[in-house]
């Protein structure tokens, strides 16, 4: 038996343990260790030493967060527990010293993973950047964050934000109201991370101005968008075409972010994303940055990132039993035998 002791003070106590102690308990689960507290003593306990080590360098890590005022989440504690296992100790408190802007309410908005660390680096130092990977992973969002912050500081004049309007199932002639009524269900989550770190009042304003533009991708055609920054969401819902289009839309003084998620497209069975094509094209040329990120960055509940993995089992598994379905068709079989009977015959 290993016991390691940690000295805390009382007021971020709670912030460590969390409601009901859910984080303590998350972290003995994973850890296979015993955390108690006595009058500001943290008491780590459990039989393998390795383990206890690793607890008791997470806590110290959560504890220096809450001491620099950091409010402790669930997925923050589940990614220190991930990063602990892979012997990234310290990525916790690297991240944490990256805060792209505040919220309207003053809550800072930081990359929570080292693969969003990437991303926003990669945005940062990129004329152009793929953000590509699953739900909850923060890619629209971030990309918000970096464009109204390079907005706000004048590094830019305006900020244009498309998506295509692809119907999942139901046509848009089929909704009430006009064409910008028909389009805003498509753009309402560009909409939302505006407001939250903006302003409802301040994102108004500006698209009175036009300094703010949100608009389907079929708008983009024809014109040159120079000093803007731009983003497209849901880009694996574009042709091709679309996608060379958008591209070649950039003018001068243009900072470019695509985001999209290849797991769920929206298009007809027998049409290739543009996202697809793009990426498999432009992934050697000089300022162009494609950042994929995993279920290992999902940042909403935590339910989600299991909800991923699953989905990528199921799929890889299906992947897999197509192929060996087409291995073992009658057809290819008789294929083969009339093969090697003809390489019989020529020897």
């Amino acid at each position: 038996m290993r016991e390691l002791t940690l000295e805390a003070e009382a007021v971020h106590l709670q912030n460590l343990f969390g409601r009901n102690d859910e984080y303590v308990r998350t972290i003995e689960k994973d850890f296979q260790v015993t955390v108690t507290d006595r009058n500001g003593c943290i008491r780590i306990a459990g039989e393998c030493d390795h383990n206890v080590d690793l607890a008791c360098h997470l806590v110290e890590d959560l504890l220096t967060l809450s001491r620099k005022g950091t409010q402790i989440q669930q997925q923050s504690v589940e990614y220190g527990i991930a990063m602990m296992k892979e012997c990234e100790g310290n990525a916790l408190i690297e991240l944490d010293g990256d805060c792209i802007c505040h919220t309207i309410n003053g809550k800072p908005v930081k990359p929570k993973t080292l693969g969003q660390k990437a991303y926003v680096d990669a945005i940062r130092n990129n004329m152009i950047v793929f953000g590509l990977g699953p739900a909850g992973t923060g890619k629209t969002y971030l990309a918000m964050a970096m464009a109204i912050t390079a907005f706000q500081r004048e590094e830019v004049g305006r900020i244009i934000l498309t998506r295509p309007a692809i119907e999942a199932g139901e046509k848009l002639g089929f909704l009430p109201g006009d064409l910008q009524s028909k389009v805003d269900p498509y753009l309402r989550p560009l909409y939302d991370a505006l407001y939250q770190i903006m302003g409802a009042e301040n994102f108004a304003k500006n698209m009175e101005k036009g300094l703010i533009e949100v608009a389907p991708l079929a708008y983009m055609r024809g014109r040159t968008l120079d000093n803007a920054y731009i983003i497209l969401d849901e880009a694996q819902n574009t042709t091709p075409a679309q996608m060379k289009m958008f591209l070649t839309r950039i003018g001068f003084g243009s900072k470019v972010i695509i985001t999209g998620d290849e797991s769920q497209k929206d298009l007809a069975p027998d049409v290739r994303s543009g996202l697809d094509v793009a990426t498999g094209i432009l992934n050697n040329i000089e300022d162009i940055a494609i950042c994929r990120l995993t279920s290992r960055d999902v940042v909403r509940h935590p339910l989600v990132q299991r909800i991923v993995n699953a989905y990528e089992a199921y799929e890889e598994r299906q992947a897999k039993n197509r192929k060996n379905a087409v291995n073992t068709a009658p057809g290819k079989n008789h294929a083969d035998r009339n093969r090697n009977s003809v390489r019989k015959e020529n020897r």
